[in-house]
């Protein structure tokens, strides 16, 4: 595997032209392989001004350490260049997220210097089309202190029948934590501190243009809002799946389920109890 090394992250931006070109010029029909290749940032602290938008954004407090989630959405500039960069196999606009992992093995502080590095996993069968992760490694000298995996979904024709889900045991005892009134512009806010700028999440008009009748969040920004809410524990994972759309603005309910270490937590929306986001955090 070849390794691409970078002395500061790169502006995810940058990347944006090549997405476009992807609108014009369609991917050659031909075997989908990923790249064997590593995108790594030898050295480098946060910007801890950045950190503190982030967290006025999606809720966190500036405690002086770093919420995981952030540096997983600090190597998603890594990715963007990855797939731009690269013999990418599949568009980038349609990609769709369907799932993100993070773990921390212990806090992170804000001045502690970081290596963060991101390459791909395998591609799997998807009963929509193909699915693929992101591996992310975050390490404070040779100790690693977060990983991540983000599974993105290439949607196309596929012959993989959908899975026949097993019962399952018992759902979660979910109880209402609170409510919240989702502003319109939350997708532009969020989207100036990610850096992810992609039009189904900064406006109606441009969202209507993708087929979705209003703009949509940022599903790293949902799970941030959940662990915002949360009392995590200095080590854990924090597991997340992406259901349905959360529609700008909107009114959604979050819920909670406790079980000995493990909490379980759901965003539904309030009207119509409709799933958004469903994760699942261990202390580890």
């Amino acid at each position: 595997m070849n390794t691409r090394h970078f002395s500061q992250l790169p502006k995810p931006y940058l990347a944006y032209p090549k997405v476009i070109q992807g609108l014009i010029f369609k991917k050659p029909k031909a075997e989908k392989v990923l790249p064997q290749v590593e995108y790594a940032v030898d050295s480098f602290k946060v910007d801890q001004k950045h950190l503190k938008a982030y967290n006025e954004v999606c809720g966190f407090k500036n405690n002086g350490y770093i919420p995981a989630i952030y540096l997983t959405v600090l190597s998603q500039s890594l990715q963007m260049h990855m797939m731009t960069s690269e013999a990418f196999p599949f568009p980038i606009l349609g990609l769709v997220h369907i799932r993100n992992q993070v773990k921390q093995y212990r806090k992170v502080g804000v001045n502690e210097t970081l290596t963060l590095s991101c390459k791909f996993g395998e591609l799997q069968p998807h009963d929509k089309g193909v699915q693929f992760d992101f591996i992310t490694t975050v390490k404070v000298g040779n100790e690693v202190v977060v990983e991540a995996l983000t599974t993105y979904l290439s949607r196309q024709k596929t012959d993989v029948k959908a899975a026949v889900k097993p019962a399952e045991s018992k759902a979660p005892d979910y109880k209402l934590n609170t409510e919240w009134k989702i502003s319109e512009n939350t997708g532009r806010r969020y989207a100036m501190t990610s850096g992810d700028f992609n039009l189904i999440h900064i406006h109606a008009v441009t969202a209507k243009a993708f087929g979705f009748k209003q703009a949509i969040a940022h599903g790293m920004w949902s799970k941030a809002k959940a662990l915002a809410n949360l009392s995590l524990p200095d080590a854990y994972e924090a597991d997340v799946w992406f259901k349905l759309p959360m529609y700008l603005p909107s009114k959604v309910e979050f819920l909670t389920a406790q079980a000995a270490n493990d909490t379980d937590f759901l965003i539904r929306n309030s009207k119509n109890q409709k799933p958004h986001v469903t994760g699942h955090v261990k202390a580890i």
